[in-house]
């Protein structure tokens, strides 16, 4: 953490990389600036800045209604168990690599009793001919749009109207995983009210793509919202005051969401310079995935032990103060590693070039270390 929040170069800053202090700092900033009401009150269970907050989501998104959650996962199993009451069908069809099954605990299964059926296993979204060919009913359609865990790749336009439609016409509601959702705007060449308006709910995240500091918001019809509002209540999301979340996120609204296309266009630039470095450098079985990334993050996988990367990234830190990677891990053959690698605004700075000589730099502490442990 020292390395990485030393360093004077970096594609990106993680969010848990800042000091208490100096986010504090930047809070008081934003509390500031007459626009967010910094000299109004505090809020209280969810008035005030909260609620500015979800008025603002619901026209950023062409919503009738949204409500603030202190956690994605909350959000998300209520929408679900709220949809599952109001079809008549407690079964979701949903991706096995999406946030729902990897990442949440179970919590739709064992919290609100619902089942889940696959469209596919393919590390890929799910086509209209699997989502029309599942071969018993579900009443809920999950999209994880981008899927993260299969590369952060999303479908095409016309690939996901197909895919709604085919919902639509197996009476199924359509929920949109849109913890990311707001850097898919350049993928798919349509602003956020168009996309959001093919599904019948949306969650998105404050912390993910804005630099909030947590929280998410449950976007969808003003009857669905109230229900999902009585549901935050029992499950104990209706905290005393939230302001300090939702300040950030009014923040990360106005400053990060305008530039969240420039970073997905500078990812290509990033993504490319590192495929062909890796390939010039003689790094064996080397993947950035997808190649061309659909948002401003993506995948890369490299032949050796996570953890000798990870020593070779915080070495590169240390000695350099440049972060290039951070965490990696093996999710596949012991040996092969892979990395998720997030361009924001400190990326912009970056040349073709001075991604280059930053993989150089850190190929050459890889191989230093892969023969230091023979």
């Amino acid at each position: 953490m020292a390395a990485w929040h030393g360093s004077e170069r970096t594609l990106a800053h993680g969010p848990a990389e800042g000091r208490i202090a100096d986010r504090l700092a930047a809070l008081a900033l934003t509390a500031d600036d007459p626009s967010y009401g910094g000299d109004g009150w505090v809020d209280v269970y969810g008035d005030g800045v909260v609620e500015e907050l979800e008025r603002r989501v619901a026209t950023l998104l062409g919503m009738e209604a949204a409500a603030f959650f202190p956690t994605g996962t909350m959000a998300q199993q209520i929408a679900l168990r709220c949809w599952a009451g109001r079809t008549g069908v407690p079964v979701v069809a949903v991706h096995p690599l999406a946030h729902l099954e990897v990442h949440e605990r179970d919590a739709y299964l064992t919290v609100s009793g619902l089942r889940a059926v696959r469209p596919t296993s393919e590390p890929r979204p799910p086509t209209a001919e699997e989502v029309r060919d599942l071969d018993e009913p579900f009443g809920t359609l999950a999209l994880e749009l981008p899927l993260r865990d299969a590369g952060f790749v999303l479908p095409s336009w016309e690939e996901l109207v197909a895919v709604v439609e085919a919902a639509r016409e197996r009476d199924a509601v359509v929920h949109f995983d849109g913890a990311r959702l707001w850097e898919c705007t350049a993928h798919f060449g349509r602003e956020l009210p168009e996309i959001a308006a093919l599904a019948d709910s949306v969650y998105v995240s404050f912390y993910k793509s804005l630099d909030g500091i947590s929280g998410a918001a449950l976007a969808g019809p003003e009857s669905l919202v109230a229900e999902a509002r009585a549901w935050r209540h029992r499950y104990g999301g209706q905290l005393f005051q939230q302001w300090p979340a939702a300040l950030a996120a009014l923040a990360g609204l106005d400053r990060e969401l305008p530039r969240l296309p420039s970073y997905v266009a500078h990812a290509r630039v990033v993504a490319e310079a590192l495929r062909k470095t890796f390939t010039a450098a003689g790094a064996g079985w080397s993947r950035v995935h997808p190649e061309v990334p659909h948002t401003h993050q993506f995948q890369v996988w490299l032949p050796y032990p996570a953890a000798v990367l990870d020593e070779a990234g915080v070495r590169l830190a240390e000695e350099t103060r440049t972060t290039l990677f951070r965490r990696w891990q093996e999710p596949g053959p012991p040996g092969l590693a892979m990395t998720e690698v997030t361009v924001a605004s400190p990326a912009l700075e970056w040349t073709a070039e001075d991604v280059t000589a930053a993989v150089d730099a850190f190929l050459a502490r890889v191989r230093e270390l892969m023969r230091r442990d023979g």
